[in-house]
């Protein structure tokens, strides 16, 4: 006999962590998020029930399939995400794990979820971002969205925070990571910096002298 796995019920929705990347409409009207894994070719909203990504019949989370959204317990798990390559301009969110769900050890599988906050990183030229520009990617019907200073928008389409929030409705609330603080250094490190620059222009002027004076030179 196979062991019967003991039921929650939680007095409020569990919070749980996860990384994708936001997106609008292509008339504008509607915004959502895309995953970064399973289920990255169907967006959802802020408020949204997960459904099976092979198209087979049952509710998700199914425990036969590895349907339904995904989620991590700890913040500094889906941010330690961010780190990669693949996904430095995804945003992370932060949800209330809604209906049915099941626990591992590190995360949550389960059938419905709201957005509470998606918080976004800095531009990609490291200032601070102020919008969320087009990506230069997305899914059929959905422009893909990243983190961008003014500047660097141009004449991108571009949406506000503030706009973001009201057409993804629910309470949703979006925030923007400070830029990292410069490491500040003191006097015998910027020496130590300075004789180390010194040294490579030397190198630098060394071999370009030989390559004037030519192989007999």
């Amino acid at each position: 006999m196979s062991r019967r796995l003991p039921e929650e019920r939680p007095t409020e929705p569990p919070t749980g962590y996860k990384i994708a990347h936001p997106v609008l409409s292509r008339d504008g009207t509607r915004v959502g998020f895309v995953g970064v894994s399973l289920g990255a070719a169907l967006p959802y909203g802020v408020l949204d029930e997960a459904a099976c990504v092979y198209g087979r019949r049952h509710r998700a989370p199914h425990r036969r399939c590895d349907c339904g959204f995904h989620c991590v317990h700890a913040r500094q798990d889906a941010e330690a995400l961010l780190s990669t390559a693949d996904h430095r301009r995804a945003a992370l969110l932060e949800v209330s794990v809604l209906g049915y769900y099941i626990r591992f050890e590190r995360g949550f599988r389960y059938a419905r979820q709201r957005v509470r906050t998606m918080t976004s990183g800095p531009c990609a030229c490291g200032a601070a971002g102020v919008v969320l520009a087009d990506a230069g990617w997305g899914r059929p019907g959905w422009c893909a969205l990243e983190s961008a200073c003014a500047r660097c928008a141009g004449a991108r389409r571009a949406l506000a925070p503030a706009a973001f929030e009201r057409l993804a409705g629910e309470g949703l609330k979006v925030r923007n990571l400070p830029v990292a603080m410069t490491p500040a250094y003191d006097v015998p490190e910027l020496v130590a910096e300075a004789a180390l620059l010194q040294a490579r222009l030397d190198w630098f002027q060394t071999q370009l002298a030989r390559i004037r004076r030519g192989p007999g030179g």
